[in-house]
């Protein structure tokens, strides 16, 4: 048996990892147009395009903060550009999540149909109305589903031709030695073999450069990202790059770990403070945006017009709402800066306040809808800007101007004021937002709360309206002239208001009712001699006050169209109640009735108010408020300044009908 030698050619393939197909992406950034309510004209797009160059692009919009992880190119080259009425730009893979990059582009660059795959900005502007007048910073072009503008992957840019995908590392073929010496054998052996160490050395080396200067890219784009003090931002950069400039790359998770480790120690320090910068809206819309929409989702509130295209995550309750911005989930009734990842300066009281406030207004309209907004009609509502007890002044009309003579003096005309005053009273109480009803998540109850702050709101006004029509035994309150509010005292005499009777009501005694109101004379002067003299006032009643047991009665005497017929009783419901008829929730007489005149012609009762017709909400304190710890409750205040008073007896008039 012969014995042969024969070399077999080898070849080894080695994977190389850190190819790049193209140099990056031409890319549509931002065009002019309108972007979720927003306005951006060409000229403020123009004028930020050097802002742009160097701005970061990650994987989707986040509300928690940047990773690392995230980060997949930057952006290079900005410029306008006339053809796509927007800003164009080089984007260059670089991060974790290039790779989900070069598979977008890929995707959006090959395939059909596209998906709603494109850029988002994540900026600071300002604006003038829903019109943005000048971008103020770049923070990131992020990588998101539908953005707001229709932004894209343009083409691929190409540059010198890389390394191979995978590159081939072939030993010579040698010829076979028909007569093998082994010492000869073996020094070819080892030629072969230093050869394919030394190729492979190299491509080691290669591999390695490569690495580290991705290592160095994700090192100033992962800082840039952070958004990190500079100080705190270039301690670590030191760190890192003694590593990269000793040869040695670093793992992108221990640079995480590292800016993770700066914002905990970050936010303990600043804990107590509060920044707030100029208006930022990402993808047009702040974290501070996303968190108002979610709560008023949760509270099943309608969101205001700047919001309805917020699309923020779901809140299961109220208990998730207050460990993300407290970071209190071992219920202490603390505020724990170290637990939050949530990027705002939202607070977890102020938010549920708001979301009140707005209950509050909702329910406060559905209320006056259902009747308790009655006073409304017959009422002048007047704010004021300090406490100080009230005077609400009546001039007194002059009947007629006398005649003045050619070089004649002037005489004093007689007017005189009837001046009633009132004063403020506060009414209000406290919430308490306890720590158990959060852990229950009991997010209905809470919304109840606010409800029943616009129902006793708007109650107690209509309560302090009522009254002036029942007070002392259904006469009224007393006037400044010393007379009662209703009475059956001549006008010619002091206090005499002449506005009292005792009939039922009937569409003859409405009649009678009219005409008193009709003839009661304007003020001319508060003194003997003048009272009663005035021209009538000429103004008859226009609103029937009634209780709920005469209000079909008041219909049809205001409305004679409307039938007292049982079979048809549905069919007067669905013609409405006449606007003129106000039935009085308070009133508990079944037959006393009023009438009063249009305050708009003749006013006679003012309802004042010091910060709002509705009931105030705000917040004792705010997440580290003494009452979170010492009583396990956010105190939420509901306080409510109101004056109600009566400042002419004229265009009143009152039926109190013995029963």
């Amino acid at each position: 048996m012969t014995e042969q030698h024969l070399r077999i050619t080898s070849q080894f393939v080695i994977p190389q990892v850190f190819e790049e197909p193209a140099r990056g992406y031409e890319v549509l950034i931002v065009k002019s147009g309108e972007a979720n309510g927003w306005t951006f004209k060409r000229s403020v797009l123009q004028q930020s395009v050097d802002l742009w160059t160097g701005a970061e692009v990650f994987v989707d919009h986040s509300f928690w903060g940047r990773s690392v992880r995230d980060l997949a190119g930057v952006i290079s080259n900005a410029r306008w550009s006339d053809e796509h009425d927007g800003i164009i730009a080089d984007l260059r893979p670089v991060g974790p999540s290039s790779e989900i990059l070069r598979e977008s582009a890929r995707i959006m660059l090959t395939t059909e149909p596209k998906p709603k795959l494109g850029f988002s900005a994540d900026m600071y502007f300002t604006a003038k109305g829903h019109e943005a007048e000048s971008i103020l910073k770049v923070n990131s072009v992020d990588l998101v589903i539908d953005p707001a503008f229709a932004t894209q992957f343009l083409r691929e840019l190409y540059a010198q031709k890389g390394i191979s995908m995978t590159l081939p590392i072939k030993i010579p073929p040698v010829i076979p030695d028909p007569d093998p010496d082994p010492e000869v054998q073996a020094f070819h052996t080892l030629l072969d073999t230093q050869g394919t160490v030394h190729q492979m050395q190299q491509d080691a080396q290669q591999v390695r450069t490569l690495r580290l200067q991705m290592c160095s890219d994700l090192l100033t784009t992962g800082l840039a990202a952070s958004k990190l003090p500079a100080p705190v931002s270039d301690r670590i950069r030191k760190d890192f790059q003694a590593h990269l400039d000793n040869g040695h790359p670093f793992e992108p998770s221990d640079l995480q770990a590292a800016i993770d480790d700066a914002r905990t120690m970050l936010s303990e320090l600043t804990a107590a403070q509060a920044v707030i910068g100029p208006t930022r809206v990402g993808s047009m819309f702040s974290s501070n945006d996303q968190l108002e929409a979610g709560v008023d989702d949760l509270f099943g509130l309608p969101r205001e017009e700047r919001l309805k295209n917020v699309k923020p995550a779901r809140l299961t309750g109220i208990r998730e709402l207050y460990f993300a911005l407290t970071g209190d989930i071992d219920l202490h009734g603390g505020f724990h800066a170290e637990r939050i990842q949530l990027a705002t300066t939202a607070d977890f009281t102020g938010l549920v306040k708001n979301a009140l406030n707005k209950i509050v207004a909702q329910h406060w309209e559905q209320l006056g809808r259902a009747g308790y907004s009655w006073w409304q009609a017959i009422a002048s509502v007047e704010h004021f800007n300090s406490l100080n007890s009230i005077t609400g002044t009546l001039i007194g009309t002059v009947g007629d101007l006398p005649i003045v003579a050619e070089n004649a003096e002037y005489t004093e005309l007689a007017v005189g004021d009837s001046p009633e005053t009132a004063s403020f009273v506060k009414y209000g109480g406290y919430i308490p937002l306890s720590l158990e009803l959060i852990d229950r998540d009991e997010t209905r109850k809470l919304k109840a709360y606010g409800q029943e702050l616009a129902n006793s709101g708007l109650r107690k006004i209509s309560k302090l309206c009522a009254a002036i029509f029942t007070d002392n035994s259904g006469i009224g309150p007393t006037m400044a002239d010393t007379g009662a509010l209703f009475n059956t005292t001549a006008v010619t005499t002091k206090g005499g208001h002449k506005n009292l009777l005792t009939t039922a009501l009937a569409a003859a005694e409405w009649e009678v009712v009219s005409k008193a109101v009709y003839i009661q004379p304007m003020l001319v002067k508060q003194d003997t001699g003048y009272y009663g003299t005035g021209s009538p006032s000429a103004v008859s009643p226009r609103y029937l006050l009634v209780p709920r047991a005469l209000q079909l009665t008041a219909m049809k005497i205001l409305y004679p169209t409307i039938e007292n017929a049982a079979n048809i009783f549905s069919e007067n419901l669905q013609r409405g109640q006449p606007g003129d008829v106000l039935t009085i929730p308070e009133w508990t007489d079944a037959t006393d009735w009023a009438a009063v005149c249009d305050p708009k012609v003749i006013p006679s009762i003012f309802v004042g108010e010091r910060f709002g017709m509705l009931p105030e909400i705000y917040v004792a304190g705010d997440n580290t408020s003494p009452a979170v710890f010492t009583n396990d409750e956010h105190r939420i205040k509901v306080r409510h300044f109101l004056a109600v008073w009566v400042n002419d007896f004229r265009p009143l008039h009152k039926s109190n009908v013995a029963g």
